[in-house]
């Protein structure tokens, strides 16, 4: 298999890089005054860093065992959950809303996956421990980041390096761990006062999990990624760069007929940035970007074909998503007023091939089947900013087209009647919201803001029906229109960080699907509008109980109503509580994180989304994990835990159906977590 080779020779590349790197540093650089101080282990979400937006350092140790991609790492933010494929390439989902309600946005381009059914979602693409930043919006608290962001927006960002004289950043890890899990992530900066050149990777890799029962859950994977970026600054206002990544990877899933036999990166991307510009003009900011997505599924690659099931013979579907678009952006600022103004465009490409038996996909001709251009304008403008009272608010303004290329559908190739056909939309997005210092360590705010989303790929093209009564959901689906107001409250102290947010959000024309046996042609999905409400909270609280101590923890909840129908919306996470202790010394930290969930009664049975439906109420579960930490110098940090210790069998709600391909039932079933899971990690910066 070509991918194995290449990522093996890829991996293998990667891995001497950074045992040579680490070898070659003496500890003794750890005492330089440049040197970084690594933080100490993270088990619980930090606080909002201001109203609905929050801010992290990916390349934090955190526990559960780190995360192997993007949606692995939101999980443990208060709010978000995963639909879970097994061990890796969950689907993320934010207070109960999923897909391109999610705006994901990484090094300030987006990557969308190909796969009709979000085997490949954005998120799979993405290693977050070679990212600087994780910025989270939640809500439709913001408009200048792309249209549609309802749920809220996820940016994975890289900082601009600036060197006085010339120098070597380098922000290493490795990790081991149960179940041959094995990560190396390298990033290396070297530069001087008129640029730099950074170069970054990661591998990981992890074989099938067993559960606390001691089964077998089909989940390994194997990821590489590498980027470069090249930068041209003439002053410390003044950045031009350019760069470029790749990566491919495999993935044996659980819950799927199909495996993933390859998720193929290229990405291109340049920016423009200028700050301190004359009078009020602040910044200006460009930036262009070209992102392909090169995804293969077979079910021979990673397993066996199973004579009993619905795909008895070889077979594979190879899919593409080309996706290219740039921003351009001003900010002014003068005497409190803030202004961000700009324009963004993309365009985005979808083909696929297909093919019986072993790799003819090969010499099958690629089919394009759907293309999607989106020109945006957007301001938003803050009122009193640096003052204890401000009002922020936006607005937005989408021209969406969608073309149907289709020439047939279905498994019997029948024609397509909406072929040719083009849809355009004129979209609205807007949010206003005011925030006030109480007293020095309290703040409150309320917001409501509105979202108009164009129906995605998964929308338009995946299901099997639209609307009764109409020929397909090309033709039919609307737009989904959101508008939801957002409350919070923040307390910061020395030895008191608390938190609490709630939101409450009506959806007209929410897409959802309908799950029905199809007899011989399996199971059919309809895609169909309906008007929902959706409503819910986070909170959380860190406590410093003396010099050593610390206590931490959140809550989340999310609820939501089909309208139309009377009865709950399907794929609603249930109750999550996690607490934290910790005790911290001068090199030594020692802790322990506790996460209770609740049993999820309100169920929608055969409705979900284009991944997952709900399949009937789910019991309530909790686990126990242990964390240890040393600071072995001022750059070096070496972690450990324990996931799981007591070894519960257990499962999310948020779950696909389990897969007859590989000895499960033919019955919907959940897929268990992992049993009891040990790690240990070393981090590195210099």
């Amino acid at each position: 298999m070509n991918i194995r080779s290449r990522s093996a020779g890829a991996s293998t590349r990667l891995s001497v890089s950074l045992s040579l790197v680490l070898a070659a540093l003496p500890l003794q650089a750890a005492e330089r005054d440049t040197a970084q101080t690594l933080d100490t282990l993270v088990v619980t979400a930090t606080a909002p860093s201001s109203p609905l937006h929050w801010v992290t350092d990916p390349r934090l140790p955190r526990q559960p065992v780190p995360a192997s991609d993007g949606a692995d790492y939101l999980k443990t933010v208060p709010g978000f959950s995963a639909v879970r494929n097994g061990g890796t390439n969950g689907d993320p989902v934010l207070r109960g809303m999923f897909g391109s309600r999610l705006n994901i946005v990484s090094n300030e381009g987006n990557l969308i996956g190909a796969c009709p059914s979000r085997m490949d979602n954005p998120l799979s693409y993405i290693a977050p421990e070679t990212f600087d930043r994780l910025t989270i919006i939640k809500g439709p608290q913001s408009v200048r980041w792309g249209a549609g962001a309802s749920a809220g927006t996820v940016r994975f960002e890289r900082d601009t390096p600036h060197f006085d004289a010339p120098g070597i950043d380098l922000n290493a890890s490795a990790l081991v761990g149960s179940r041959n899990r094995n990560d190396q992530v390298l990033d290396l900066t070297a530069g001087a006062a008129q640029g730099y050149v950074r170069v970054n990777g990661n591998r990981s890799e992890a074989d099938d999990y067993t559960d606390g029962n001691g089964e077998v859950v089909p989940s390994k994977w194997r990821k590489w990624n590498s980027d470069v970026a090249v930068g041209w600054t003439p002053d410390a206002d003044t950045v031009l760069e350019l760069s470029a990544g790749s990566g491919d990877a495999i993935a044996r899933y659980a819950g799927r007929g199909m495996d993933g036999a390859a998720f193929k990166r290229t990405s291109y991307a340049a920016r423009f940035e200028r700050d301190n510009l004359p009078g009020a003009w602040d910044k200006l900011l460009a930036n262009v970007y070209y992102n392909d997505a090169d995804h293969l599924m077979d079910n021979y690659t990673l397993r066996t074909p199973n004579p009993a099931s619905s795909m008895p013979m070889p077979m594979a579907a190879n899919v593409d998503r080309r996706t290219r678009g740039g921003r351009i952006a001003s900010e002014w600022r003068w005497q409190g007023i803030a202004i961000v103004a700009g324009v963004d465009a993309q365009d985005s490409r979808h083909r696929s091939r297909n093919g019986m038996g072993r790799n003819t996909y090969r010499q099958q001709p690629w089919e394009t089947d759907a293309r999607f251009e989106n020109l945006g304008a957007f301001t938003e403008i803050t009122l009193g900013e640096g003052t204890a009272r401000r009002w922020v608010g936006g607005l937005r303004i989408d021209r969406a087209e969608v073309t149907d290329q289709r020439a047939s559908t279905g498994m019997m190739a029948m024609p397509n009647p909406s072929a040719g056909q083009r849809r355009r939309e004129n979209l609205g997005s807007g949010f206003l919201r005011m925030e006030r210092d109480i007293a020095p360590a309290l703040t409150w705010y309320a917001g409501i803001g509105h979202s108009e989303r164009m129906p995605d790929y998964w929308e338009l093209f995946s299901p099997d029906r639209g609307p009764v009564g109409t020929v397909n959901a090309f033709s039919a689906i609307a737009p989904e229109k959101t508008t939801q107001l957002d409350l919070g409250l923040q307390y910061r102290s020395e030895r008191l960080n608390a938190w609490v947010s709630a939101y409450a959000g009506r959806l007209q024309d929410y897409i959802l699907f309908t799950y029905r046996d199809g007899g011989m042609m399996g199971s059919m999905s309809q895609a169909s509008n309906v008007d929902a409400r959706i409503a819910g909270a986070e909170a959380g609280a860190d406590l410093r109980l003396g010099q050593h101590w610390k206590l931490g923890g959140t809550l989340a909840y999310a609820w939501g109503e089909n309208r139309s129908s009377g009865g709950p919306l399907p794929q609603m996470p249930p109750l999550d509580a996690r607490l934290s202790a910790s005790w911290e010394g001068q090199r030594w930290t020692l802790g322990a994180l506790g996460r209770a969930v609740a049993r999820q009664h309100r169920v929608a049975d055969g409705q979900g989304n284009v991944v997952a439906r709900d399949l009937g109420p789910s019991a309530g579960f909790a686990t126990l994990a242990l964390n240890a930490s040393y600071r072995l110098g001022e750059g070096l940090l070496l972690s450990a835990g324990i996931d799981n210790l007591f070894d519960r069998a257990y499962s999310e709600h948020l779950n696909l159906a389990g897969s007859a391909d590989f000895g499960f039932p033919a019955d919907p079933v959940r897929i268990n977590e992992p049993g009891r899971t040990a790690w240990m990690k070393v981090n590195y910066r210099y």
